[in-house]
């Protein structure tokens, strides 16, 4: 109980704080920092020295010493630095007898200290107590045999007494339990210090495996080149093709470089090139490379590109056989260095990586490597048996049912006829197109016959041609051409029959152009004219009347004006319904630039009498979704033909005539005269509501409208902007209720103009 309440006053009490508010004076962690630094720096006087002068206070002061070093040790055993320093100060009183019983007895609490086994040690060593050493090396390294420091202190401590063999000794007991390299280095140290350069042999032989360089180095060093070599030799046998080291293949290569045995380096290097991946052989690239540029010639070093490229591309199509431009870019190195059985080689594995999907895109590239291969064999090695196996075998293999390359034919047959085996060739061809007919295929042969002058040929050719594809306009013309060159008009007038005749073609309009082109050069003005009707039957395109004008105008004739002005009219009175106004207004300045070079002044001012005039107007937008997208503004073009038969257009013309004479009148009579209208507006206003309601009985009510020579006449700027032309209207405007009912009518309109346009 006396105990427990001491441990209970013991227990230091926690101060209550009753106010928590801040302290007026803060204190800093700065300053209590400084303040604790410098309470260091205050010198405190040194404790008084004690000299002992005779035997009895010696004894008192080693009982007193010796009794605190105890009571620490009893208040805990395990802290060994108590015990080390508990031993160190019995040392040195010269008591060894007691340190030695206190290491004992330290021993006994923790013999896995491996710095209280080396205190011990050191002890013995420090005052010549050698068969203690040995006698607690041995138990060190009995009890702690992996741990290397005391076999390196006890083997150290052996050679220094000169006890060589008792050195080797520790070191064969060392060696037993196969410690790590370091331990064998300093093995084989420690005999090549005494000249056992045979016994330094034996520990390599011992521990060969993973230091085969370092032994042969040793072998060079000693002067036992052939030795060295064998270790080598042996190395590389031992570890085989699977585990090649790049390491070991370098240190070789030097080895040999050293004794001037450069063709054995260099074979050294390709051989270790040959085995090793590329992402572990980059010192041995640089090292090659180094050794060529110093004793090699130029085709040595060309020789380490190459192969360092080399090993590149076969890692390339290593990983990714289907990789056809990493195989033209080897193709191509090897073809500029190797021989052509190498070549021949590669070329073999690259087309036997065929395209897994019949799909003519997977096997664009694949080809190109038979076209290659074939190209090589006859331009590079002159083989033209093997170049003609090449192609067949290209021929055999690609899916004719599926798709062809006409490239490919093509090739075999020009190939064919380099060879002057023309009927190979002509076969080839007509098989493909057998097999498997296409445009250019048919292109080709036929510019083939044309070349060799087979004029018969060439229709059969065309003929086959037109069956297999009779809507190219392109197929047409060459075979007219063809005609026409041998001087048959009438068989291509006919062939030009047959080709307008057809129900479909890709280009009619080039067609019909040549047609008329080759009526004109054979001078057939009646055959020409009757084409271009015929083909204005069946279309009213602007250019084709422009053309048709410019083409009567050409002719050397009297009546080729008369002629051109007529087309010009008829192409005006044919598009009157023609709703591409841009295409109408063309034709009209092509009419106007006739009457400019041609015409007289009269004729001049009837083609600008038939031009449009150019109005801004508004139309709504509307998107995607149909919802409301705004208003866009456009040009449009109002034809005074269309003008005159358009009422609505007349009475906004007249409208906006009214309009602005009445603002002339308002700035002239002033305020009262603006007060005035204000009143007719008002006293207009229900009429026009009765009008908006019955449209029809309102639209009967309408005053009479000018005629169209009026309507020109009000309009101040006249068609397509030039001014007022004409004379002024005559008689009143239109009143208020007039007013309304042109802009009733004109909101009728399917589109709202801009009030002033253009012409202000």
């Amino acid at each position: 109980m006396a105990s427990t309440a001491a441990g209970k006053q013991r227990i230091p009490k926690v101060a209550k704080v009753k106010n928590k508010a801040p302290a007026e004076v803060q204190i800093t962690a700065e300053q209590l920092l400084r303040e604790a630094k410098e309470r260091e720096l205050e010198l405190l006087p040194p404790p008084p020295k004690q000299k002992i002068t005779d035997e009895e206070e010696l004894n008192d002061y080693k009982l007193k010493k010796r009794k605190g070093f105890e009571d620490n040790i009893r208040k805990n055993r395990t802290v060994i630095s108590n015990w080390i320093k508990y031993a160190q100060w019995e040392e040195s009183l010269k008591e060894v007898q007691r340190a030695r019983s206190i290491y004992e007895r330290a021993l006994d609490v923790d013999h896995r200290n491996i710095a209280l086994w080396l205190k011990y040690a050191e002890m013995e060593m420090k005052n010549r107590q050698v068969n203690h050493a040995r006698n607690i090396w041995d138990r060190a390294i009995t009890i702690l045999p992996r741990v290397n420091q005391f076999w390196y202190k006890y083997s150290y401590m052996e050679e220094m007494l000169g006890n060589v063999s008792g050195c080797r000794q520790v070191f064969e007991r060392w060696a037993e339990w196969e410690p790590e390299e370091q331990a064998w280095h300093s093995y084989i140290n420690f005999e090549l210090r005494y000249k056992e350069v045979d016994k330094a042999r034996s520990i390599y032989e011992r521990y060969i495996l993973p230091n085969w360089i370092k032994y042969a180095r040793f072998e060079d060093k000693h002067g036992y080149i052939a030795h060295g070599r064998k270790v080598f030799e042996r190395a590389v046998e031992f570890f085989g093709e699977e585990h090649v080291d790049e390491n070991l293949f370098v240190a070789f290569a030097r080895f040999e470089e050293m004794q001037k045995e450069f063709e054995r380096v260099r074979v050294i290097y390709k051989y270790a090139l040959d085995r090793i991946p590329k992402q572990q052989a980059q010192e041995l690239f640089k090292n090659y490379t180094m050794f060529e540029k110093k004793f090699g010639d130029r085709r040595g070093i060309e020789d380490v590109i190459v192969n360092k490229r080399r090993f590149q591309y076969e890692e390339e199509v290593k990983a990714n056989p289907h990789n056809y431009d990493a195989w033209f870019d080897y193709l191509r190195l090897v073809e500029s260095d190797a021989d052509a059985d190498a070549v021949r080689d590669v070329y073999e594995r690259a087309i036997a990586n065929m395209p897994p999907i019949q799909e003519k895109r997977h096997w664009r590239r694949y080809v190109y490597l038979w076209i290659n291969y074939a190209l090589y064999e006859e331009l590079e090695v002159k083989d033209p048996e093997r170049t003609r196996q090449v192609y067949q075998a290209c021929l055999d293999l690609i899916p004719h049912k599926k798709f062809t390359f006409a490239k490919m034919w093509l090739l075999y047959s020009q190939f064919e006829i380099r060879q002057k085996n023309l009927p190979a060739a002509r076969r080839g061809l007509g098989s493909a197109i057998g097999k498997c007919p296409k445009n250019k295929l048919f292109k080709g042969y036929i510019e083939l016959e044309l070349q060799l002058r087979e004029f018969d040929r060439c229709r059969k050719l065309y003929e086959k041609y037109l069956e297999f594809s009779p809507e190219n306009c392109t197929t047409w013309i060459k075979f007219a051409e063809l005609e026409t060159i041998l001087g048959d008009v009438e068989r291509a007038r006919a062939i030009f029959e047959l080709a307008i005749g057809q129900p479909r073609l890709d280009m009619p309009e080039v067609l019909w152009k040549s047609y008329i082109d080759f009526e004109i050069e054979q001078e057939e003005l009646d055959h020409t004219r009757d084409l271009y009707q015929r083909l204005l039957q069946r279309t009213q395109h602007v250019k084709v009347w422009i053309s048709y004008a410019k083409f009567e105008l050409s002719l050397d004739s009297p009546e080729r004006l008369q002629r051109s002005r007529q087309i010009y009219e008829e192409a005006n009175r044919s598009m009157r319904s023609c709703e591409e106004k841009e295409e109408r207004l063309m034709l009209l300045e092509a009419w106007r630039e006739l009457e400019r070079e041609f015409g007289s002044d009269s004729a001049q001012e009837r083609v600008a009498e038939l031009l449009p005039e150019k109005v801004k107007k508004r139309r709504k937008l509307t998107a995607e979704d149909g919802s409301d997208a705004g208003w866009e503004e456009y040009y449009d073009y109002i034809f005074p033909e269309d003008a005159a038969n358009q009422p609505n257009l007349k009475l906004l013309a007249m409208a906006k005539m009214w309009k602005r004479q009445q603002q002339v009148e308002d700035e002239e009579e002033g305020p009262a005269a603006a007060e005035e209208e204000e009143e007719e507006e008002s006293s207009a206003k229900e009429p026009a509501e009765e009008e908006e309601e019955e449209e029809e009985a309102a639209s009967s009510e309408k005053p009479a409208g000018p005629s169209a020579a009026a309507l020109h006449a009000m309009d101040p700027e006249g068609p397509r902007g030039e001014g007022p032309r004409g004379e002024e209207p005559t008689g009143e405007g239109p009143t208020p209720d007039d007013r309304d009912d042109s802009s009733s009518s004109s909101s009728e309109g399917e589109e709202e103009k801009d009030d002033q346009g253009e012409k202000e």
